[in-house]
């Protein structure tokens, strides 16, 4: 059983920044490809960040690319979201996600989940 536990959300002003990031215990975490989704009342899920155990490599929603970064520690088991440049339609619950395999958009191909770390950006 793999357990994800995010933190590091909050309140912050538009422009500004905050670094999430998901403790993942169990089985071995460098076997999981990590995403981040994240979900605004009276909107569906959506993927926001990924990064794949194959190769590394990661991929962004169009909305975050060039102000999120996603990054892991294999080391720590941990993944991290660098969100900077905020702007109010990034307030949402962020939740990191794993599964096995390549980096896919849909949340209905991760089969573990966090409990979410809410971030509110006010303008």
């Amino acid at each position: 059983q793999v357990q994800l536990v995010e933190s590091g959300g909050g309140l912050v002003q538009t422009g500004g920044s905050l670094r999430l990031s998901c403790a993942v215990s169990g089985r071995s975490f460098s076997t999981y490809t990590m995403g981040w989704f994240r979900q605004a009342p009276g909107n569906e899920r959506e993927f926001v960040a990924g990064t794949s155990r194959i190769d590394g490599s990661t991929d962004y929603a169009d909305s975050v690319k060039g102000r999120f970064t996603i990054s892991r520690d294999n080391a720590k088991n941990l993944v991290y979201l660098q969100v900077n440049s905020l702007k109010p339609e990034d307030t949402g619950v962020y939740y990191c996600a794993a599964r096995s395999g390549a980096i896919l958009y849909g949340p209905a191909h991760y089969n573990y989940w966090g409990q979410g770390t809410q971030v509110t950006v006010s303008s």
